[in-house]
């Protein structure tokens, strides 16, 4: 069984192996390096990102009965890189837990309250109890749960000025809070698990009743290692965008109460904001009397604000994911490899012997259609030879210089266009042309797509194309590893050559593309095959203007914002492409004097296109343009 091709939290149960296989760095990027960091259990935290971006992951990686694992036992690396993480974040301080967390999953259940025939008061009363008893029972179950203390060790401290409310959850009795808790799920589950909902006069006093342990406690004491210790409690809502969008609303307003000493994170994906949240632009009028930043505040798992840092900092926490799942690899780990990255050969292909004779005979036919002799031709292949002799770029061969030849010919044809000539004039440009890091990109796309040579291969480009998604890195990289065991398997030699790689990206962006079914996925189709379309050919012009191509749409940000404040149906499209991983968007990226909104086509799109992974190029558009190809599509 391939590991990589399914999520950690469904492979391993045994906590052990859990810890094994799960890397620190999402702790450490996504939380620790926020600037609000130190507000993670005073305010209303809302996680969000794509599907696969390791929420739920990440949850389960702060539950308790994990944390007094890893703090109880720092023999390994794996352990002691997971202690220092959660010290990063606070819940820990290198050897005693600080926090005791529950991840309660937000299934069908809490939605169908919703569906009750109450007033919407009600409705929501009862959702909130219920996840009220279950957090509490959460709490104290994992808190006995490794059989190191007993629940009548567990110690309740009450917030000041809520003896109100202590009265409500049953005291400060251990036993007594855990039995209210039960009683009061137990009652209002009957409501909504009922085939018919009883009469509002019906409904058991136990779930009518006022309970709000949220708003009632501040702490947990606990022994640990013979002393006692406080913990702060955290309750994690995972899957919050199950919700009705009402309810969701009514959920976020109780829990921003500044009563509350609970910490409240909220994990949700970004199909459940609106498209001015996705879009990063402020929205009050998403949750009207809550002001963000205030009241609640967000870390968003794809972050747009340092783009090149972030490919670092995934770079990073790709590799380390990688080489941990490599070791439930069996063909792999009984062969001795412990490192992932290389088995992916970077070892620069080479052209066919006929391929490189038609690149040849193709560069002669162009520079007698471009009018270039024969010594300028010869001084523009020592430019090349020159900046090849300097350059640090690996995929740099004899066929890529050849390829940048080519295309150094037509910039300098462009550039004396119009110049009169003698028979034997070679007139040279105001601005002669260089070679340079964006013209071997460009080769390097011309030769994928006229003689086949791979594109993308080694670690740098699997990263690169997973967009700083975690699973999305480990569905691409499951297709790597898939090819290495059949190697092991045939007595191959394992490591993947580049054509290899190329193969088998190819082939997995495809699959996922292909089963594309969001909301709207046939309108965000038409979308991304004509941005596609007009990428390719950006890319593919002789002179290649923007380097190794356009793998990006530019919408200027005043139309953008103007095109967010409309009721049209485009920026729901764009929300749900950015939202399910079409598309990725960057406001206010300046060039050439303006400010630009760009909307960047996901790894998978490239992949599957041969488009470059670079960022930065992009092709002009206007909102008209996009509701042009909808109205096509139509």
């Amino acid at each position: 069984m391939n590991p990589f091709l399914r999520r950690a939290t469904e492979y391993l149960r045994d906590t052990s192996a859990f810890l094994h296989i799960t890397s620190p760095e999402p702790l450490k990027t996504f939380i620790a390096r926020h600037p609000k960091v130190n507000d993670i259990l005073d305010l209303p935290v809302r996680i969000i990102g794509s599907p696969g971006t390791g929420k739920t992951m990440m949850a389960s990686i702060v539950e308790y009965r994990l944390v007094e694992a890893i703090l109880r036992d720092q023999s390994s690396d794996e352990t002691r890189a997971l202690a220092a993480a959660l010290t990063d974040i606070h819940f820990a301080d290198g050897v005693d837990p600080k926090v005791v967390s529950v991840r309660l999953p937000m299934e069908s259940e809490y939605r169908d309250f919703w569906e009750l025939p109450y007033e919407d008061g009600v409705k929501t009363k009862l959702m909130l109890s219920l996840i009220q008893a279950r957090a509490m029972l959460g709490w104290l179950r994992t808190l006995t749960a490794n059989k190191y203390r007993e629940l009548e060790d567990i110690t309740v401290i009450a917030r000041q000025g809520a003896d109100a409310q202590v009265d409500q959850i049953g005291g400060l009795s251990s036993v007594a809070i855990r039995d209210r808790a039960r009683e009061v799920e137990r009652a209002v589950y009957s409501v909504g698990a009922s085939l018919l909902p009883p009469d509002l006069a019906d409904i058991p006093s136990t779930a009518q009743s006022p309970y709000q342990p949220f708003e009632a406690i501040q702490s947990f004491e606990v022994t640990w290692k013979s002393s006692r210790i406080s913990l702060r409690p955290l309750v994690i809502l995972d899957d919050v965008h199950n919700l009705h969008p009402e309810q969701y609303a009514a959920l976020m307003h109780a829990l921003a109460r500044r009563e509350i000493r609970v910490g409240r994170w909220m994990m949700m994906r970004m199909d459940a904001l609106s498209p001015n949240a996705v879009f990063r632009s402020p929205d009050e009028s998403a949750l009207p009397g809550l002001k963000y930043d205030r009241d609640y505040f967000d870390i968003v798992m794809e972050s747009a604000a340092n783009r090149t840092g972030e490919r670092r900092q995934f770079r990073k926490m790709a590799t380390d994911m990688a080489n941990r799942y490599l070791r439930y690899v069996e063909p792999l780990q009984e062969r001795g490899y412990q490192a992932f990255s290389p088995l992916l050969s970077k070892e620069p292909p080479l052209l066919t012997q006929n391929n490189r004779q038609k690149l040849a005979s193709v560069i002669d036919r162009e520079q007698k259609a471009l009018e270039i002799t024969s010594s300028r031709r010869e001084h523009i292949r020592k430019v090349v030879k020159r900046y090849a002799k300097g350059s640090t770029k690996a995929d740099l061969t004899p066929d890529v210089e050849e390829a940048m030849l080519r295309i150094l010919m037509h910039r300098h044809a462009g550039r004396v266009a119009g110049t009169t000539m003698s028979l034997f004039d070679d007139p040279e440009p105001n601005v002669p042309v260089k070679a340079k890091s964006q013209i071997v990109d460009a080769a390097r796309v011309h030769l994928h797509h006229d003689y086949g040579r791979p594109l993308h291969f080694g670690m740098e480009d699997l990263c690169n194309a997973s967009g700083e998604n975690a699973e999305l890195f480990l569905q691409l990289a499951g297709s790597l590893v898939a090819r290495m065991e059949t190697k092991v398997i045939r007595n191959q030699e394992t490591t993947l050559t580049p054509a290899q790689q190329q193969d088998a990206l190819t082939e997995r962006a495809s699959e996922i593309i292909a089963k594309w079914s969001f909301p709207y996925s046939k309108r965000v189709r038409a979308l991304i095959d004509r941005f596609v379309a007009d990428c390719r050919e950006n890319a593919m012009q002789p002179n290649a203007p923007l380097g190794g191509g356009a793998n990006t749409i530019g919408i200027l940000e005043s139309e953008m914002k103007q095109l967010l404040h409309s009721d049209t149906e485009l920026p729901v499209v764009l929300k749900y492409a950015i939202a399910y991983g079409a598309l990725s968007a960057v406001r206010d990226y300046g060039q050439g004097g303006k400010q630009w909104c760009l909307l960047e086509l996901s790894g998978p799109v490239c992949l599957a296109n041969g488009l470059d992974l670079s960022r930065g190029n992009f092709l002009e558009r206007t909102v008209e343009d996009l509701n042009q190809i909808l109205g096509e599509a139509d």
